[in-house]
């Protein structure tokens, strides 16, 4: 940052509106901060309990498929498996925090008719693949906030390094030339007035003495 020092009102009044400049990012940073810092917390707060739902949901799912396997056997609930079609309903979008762009999945659950011939499967594997439907959804869900809580992560170490740029670089050095040109034209104005002074004392010595 280039700062002319030297000591004029020009200067001086270029300076302040800087000065001000700075204090006023500085006070929008520091509150972009804070607000990202308050949307993460709620982030994580909500991950925590959907991972908590997940966990508990895949499990179940787990435990029901062991089921299923007990009952038809791994190669029929393979060859099951295999008529089941590609799910390609995920779609992402964008949507802005405070500037930093975070994914917004949109999930259309498909319909769950069996693929399969129901004949031949257990009533188990319908239930397992309604499991591990919700499985699918809140790992959606979960990795939606994950994604948005790492970005905005990042936007926080960088507006904290603007933050602290602005607060122990930026205006200290501002501060610091305002006061050393202020001083220098205060000082410029008592040299100023004392010459006047004597001017005018010499003037009326003139005068006194015609």
């Amino acid at each position: 940052m280039q700062i002319d020092h030297a000591p004029t009102k020009g200067n001086l009044q270029q300076l302040q509106k800087s000065l001000q400049l700075s204090k006023n990012g500085y006070t929008l940073m520091d509150r972009k901060r804070m607000i990202l810092i308050n949307e993460i917390s709620s982030l994580m707060k909500e991950a925590n309990t959907i991972q908590e739902k997940l966990d508990a949901a895949v499990k179940e799912a787990y435990h029901i498929l062991d089921i299923a396997d007990a009952d038809m056997g791994l190669i029929q609930m393979y060859n099951a498996a295999l008529d089941v079609p590609i799910d390609d309903s995920l779609k992402i979008q964008i949507r802005s925090i405070m500037g930093t762009e975070v994914p917004n999945v949109k999930y259309d659950e498909q319909s769950i008719e069996p693929a399969y011939a129901l004949a031949t499967t257990s009533a188990y594997l319908d239930k397992a693949r309604l499991a591990f439907e919700k499985v699918k959804a809140l790992q959606f869900q979960l990795a939606q906030i994950e994604n948005a809580a790492y970005r905005l992560a990042a936007n926080i170490k960088k507006t904290k390094k603007r933050v602290n740029a602005l607060q122990n670089i930026t205006l200290p050095a501002l501060q610091g030339v305002e006061r050393e040109i202020s001083s220098a034209l205060e000082e410029k104005e008592r040299e100023e007035f004392i010459r006047l002074k004597v001017v005018k004392r010499i003037l009326n010595e003139k005068a006194a003495s015609v």
